[in-house]
C-alpha cells in the first residue's frame, strides 16, 4: 500500500517536465544504434566546449596519471573521453529501456564461468567507473542475477527510473542504497553477486592514502572487509565500448587470489594497480571528470584549481 502510495505521488504535476524529458529520452534511444553514438559523439563534442571546469578537472587529472603523455596526446584524451560521456547519455538509456534481444545484439559477454564457479559463495564484482556501465551491468544481469550498489538520486522519478532500470532485466536482481553496508554484508554471506565500484574518492572516512598512478589518493578499504566480512570472493569486471563500433566486450575476469591479505594499505594498493590497469585498456572510456584526488593528507594543498569566488 505505501509502495502505491509511493509511485501515485511519482505523478504529480511538479514531476511533470521530469517524465516529459523521460519519454523524450526514451524516443531517441528508439534510432538505431550507429545513429546514436554519431549523436553522441556531437553531444560530446559540445560538452567539451561548455563544461569548462569538468573539463579543467579532467585535463588535471589526465596530467596527474599520465605525465609520460604529450600535452597534444592528453588533449586528444581529453576530448575522446567527453565524446564518450555523450555517447553514455544514449547507453544508459539503451541498457534501461531497449528489449533484451536488441541488447544482446551488441554485446558479447565473457567469463561467466567465473561466476558459476563459486559454487554458492558470494562475491564482489569489482568494476570501475567506465562510461559504460549501464551497458556492462544489464549485458551481464541479461545472463546472471546480478545485485547492484546505488546512489539515490535526489529527484524521485529519476531515482525511481533509476532503480527499476537496474533490476529489470532479472527478476532475482535487487540494487542496495551505498550506505547499507550490512544489508550487502547480508546479501554476500548468502551467495548473491554484488556490483561494487572502489575507485572514486569517498573522503577520508573509512579509506587509506595508497598510490594511484603515482599519486597519493584516498583508498576506500571497503573492498577488502566486504570480502572479509562477507565471505566473499572478488571478481574484477570490465566492460568496453568497441573501436570498430560493432558494440561491447563485457568480462568477468577471474577471482584474485590471496585477497584480502590483511594489510589495509597493500590490500587498496593493490586494488588501485588493478584499477589502473583497466583504464589503461580503454582511458578515454573512464570517468575522468571525477575528483579522484580531491581528498589530500593532512598538511598537503589540493591538486585542483580552486573556483573563483563571485565577487
Amino acid at each position: 500500500m505505501a509502495k502505491s502510495r509511493t509511485r501515485n505521488s511519482l505523478w504529480h504535476p511538479r514531476y511533470w517536465p521530469t517524465w516529459l524529458g523521460m519519454a523524450l529520452w526514451w524516443l531517441m534511444v528508439q534510432l538505431p544504434y550507429p545513429v546514436l553514438m554519431w549523436l553522441g559523439g556531437r553531444l560530446g563534442g559540445l560538452f567539451y566546449r561548455l563544461a569548462g571546469e569538468r573539463r579543467r578537472i579532467v585535463e588535471r587529472n589526465l596530467a596527474l596519471c599520465l605525465p609520460d603523455w604529450s600535452d597534444q596526446e592528453r588533449r586528444v584524451l581529453a576530448r575522446r573521453n567527453f565524446d564518450s560521456y555523450g555517447k553514455s547519455l544514449f547507453e544508459v538509456a539503451m541498457a534501461w529501456w531497449w528489449p533484451e534481444r536488441r541488447l544482446r545484439r551488441w554485446v558479447v559477454v565473457e567469463g561467466l564461468e567465473n561466476i558459476d564457479n563459486l559454487a554458492g559463495q558470494g562475491a564482489l564484482l569489482m568494476a570501475i567507473h567506465y562510461t559504460t556501465l549501464e551497458v556492462g551491468g544489464q549485458a551481464l544481469n541479461m545472463e546472471r542475477p546480478i545485485d547492484g550498489m546505488y546512489r539515490p538520486h535526489k529527484n524521485p522519478v529519476y531515482d525511481y527510473l533509476q532503480r527499476r532500470g537496474r533490476v529489470s532485466r532479472n527478476a532475482d536482481s535487487r540494487v542496495y542504497p551505498r550506505k547499507d553496508v550490512r544489508g550487502v554484508m547480508r546479501a554476500l554471506r548468502a551467495g548473491r553477486v554484488i556490483w561494487y565500484a572502489p575507485d572514486q574518492d569517498y573522503g577520508p572516512k573509512q579509506s587509506v592514502f595508497a598510490p594511484f598512478f603515482g599519486v597519493t589518493a584516498a583508498s576506500v578499504t571497503a573492498t577488502a572487509r566486504f570480502a572479509q566480512g562477507g565471505r566473499a570472493a572478488v571478481l574484477p569486471f570490465t566492460h568496453v565500448r568497441l573501436d570498430d563500433g560493432t558494440g561491447y566486450r563485457v568480462v568477468v575476469h577471474p577471482p584474485l587470489a590471496n585477497f584480502p591479505e590483511g594489510d589495509d594499505l597493500a590490500d587498496a594498493a593493490r586494488i588501485n594497480r588493478l584499477v589502473e590497469q583497466f583504464i589503461r585498456d580503454a582511458p578515454e572510456q573512464y570517468l575522468w571528470a571525477h575528483r579522484r584526488f580531491k581528498t589530500r593528507p593532512p598538511g598537503e594543498p589540493s591538486l585542483y584549481r580552486a573556483r573563483r569566488k563571485n565577487k
